[in-house]
């Protein structure tokens, strides 16, 4: 009986814990993504092509690294994109951890943003401007 217990208890958490990691449970916030990126806007646009201090970010998410004609790249971003840095997900999450990780030499002074929610929901703000 009691190993009867254990499985039946077992299998609660399974299905507990299989709720929890539905697509709906890690769904990106993009309210908050919107509110984490506003550091970014002073350097970025990403609702129009205008560069600023910075690259335009709209329609990034599947873009080379250092592709916007109208921009000036650091040498680095621009080696990037030439070695075949394109900027999906995984690319864009490891920049915005450490940008002059993924890229040394990068021009960006930016550190980097600490959790991974913050990440995924700027990411989602981002794919949210193709």
């Amino acid at each position: 009986m009691g190993v009867d217990l254990r499985r039946t208890c077992g299998l609660a958490f399974a299905l507990a814990a299989s709720m929890l990691l539905t697509p709906q449970a890690q769904a990106a916030d993009l309210a908050h993504g919107k509110r984490v990126f506003q550091s970014c806007s002073s350097c970025h646009a990403v609702d129009s092509d205008a560069n600023r201090f910075g690259p335009t970010l709209k329609g990034v998410v599947g873009r080379t690294a250092g592709s916007v004609p109208t921009f000036r790249y650091s040498q680095a971003m621009k080696d990037a994109g030439a070695n075949g840095l394109i900027w999906d997900e995984a690319a864009l999450s490891e920049f915005l951890y450490s940008p002059k990780r993924k890229v040394p030499g990068t021009a960006m002074r930016f550190w980097g943003l600490w959790t991974q929610s913050e990440i995924d929901d700027v990411i989602a703000y981002l794919k949210s401007f193709p």
